[in-house]
């Protein structure tokens, strides 16, 4: 991957809808050869995805809460159905294994705390949970889905 490329992906993060002859024009590359960068960045896993980002707030989602579970069990067969649980609640955007004090964490978008009740009954309903302790944010300072390219 070279400055090209970088700046390839620089424009299409801010950007995924920029037609390629855009990008090209910005990057001083023909069409032909852009696109040929573009898929290469696609075949090569670079460019995971191409989606369309929602303001959750304009869809009524106006909480998030981060979601710290601990756990006693560390097995396969508990470790999956955790994960087939919380695969299953489609508030919860994201899910991540941690290392530390908190065994797992989540980021979850609801409407309001009763919506955050419920899906609470229903992740602690659906396993066997050490510890389930809430975050609740406040205010969005930054939020970005931009990765830093500056250190490719």
């Amino acid at each position: 991957m070279d400055q090209t490329d970088i700046k390839i992906l620089a424009l299409l993060q801010k950007d995924a809808t920029c037609s390629v002859a855009d990008i090209a024009e910005k990057v001083n590359l023909s069409v032909t050869p852009c696109w040929r960068r573009i898929q290469k960045l696609k075949d090569d896993g670079v460019i995971a995805r191409n989606a369309i980002l929602l303001d959750p707030r304009a869809l009524g989602l106006n909480l998030t809460v981060f979601v710290s579970i601990r756990t006693s069990q560390h097995n396969e067969k508990w470790t999956q159905s955790l994960i087939n649980a919380v695969m299953a609640l489609p508030n919860v955007v994201e899910f991540h294994r941690m290392a530390g004090d908190v065994d797992y964490l989540l980021k979850v978008v609801v409407e309001d705390m009763a919506a955050y009740d419920r899906f609470y009954r229903r992740l602690i309903g659906a396993v066997d949970l050490l510890d389930v302790s809430a975050s609740f944010s406040m205010e969005v300072i930054k939020s970005t889905t931009e990765l830093p390219l500056n250190a490719v």
